[in-house]
């Protein structure tokens, strides 16, 4: 089994709907953006996947998250645009694009800064 990573950023706003806390506030961060790809295999060349395709999809779907209000945007218009579900969600979404038999998007971590974060995965 082989695994590769990457690691992106973006920057947004957000705030937590039915948060007790300072959270419930407008504020932003810098988010930190890691995504694991697992593959069984390599093709005829000795490459599990491309990075620079790879990084290409990721930046896509985060330049739809870039600069704005998460709460403002689908999903996180319907439900809170908790590190949780930023992770599923671009999982999901990479997931959608890349995975291919042989390719299988692994986990997606969030970090909020350099001591927080949650990740999102399928067994």
């Amino acid at each position: 089994m082989f695994e590769l990573d990457v690691e992106r950023e973006f920057s947004s706003a957000h705030n937590l709907k039915g948060y007790n806390g300072n959270c419930s506030e407008k504020h932003g961060h810098n988010w930190g953006v890691q995504v694991f790809v697992r593959s069984n295999s390599l093709d005829e060349i000795g490459i599990a996947v491309d990075f620079k395709a790879l990084k290409r999809e990721l930046d896509a779907i985060l330049l739809e998250l870039d600069h704005k209000d998460l709460n403002t945007i689908p999903p996180f218009d319907k439900i809170n645009p908790t590190s949780e579900n930023i992770a599923k969600t671009i999982f999901e979404r990479l997931a959608s694009k890349l995975n291919d038999g042989r390719i299988k998007v692994h986990k997606v971590r969030i970090s909020e800064n350099k001591t927080s974060g949650a990740s999102y995965f399928e067994d």
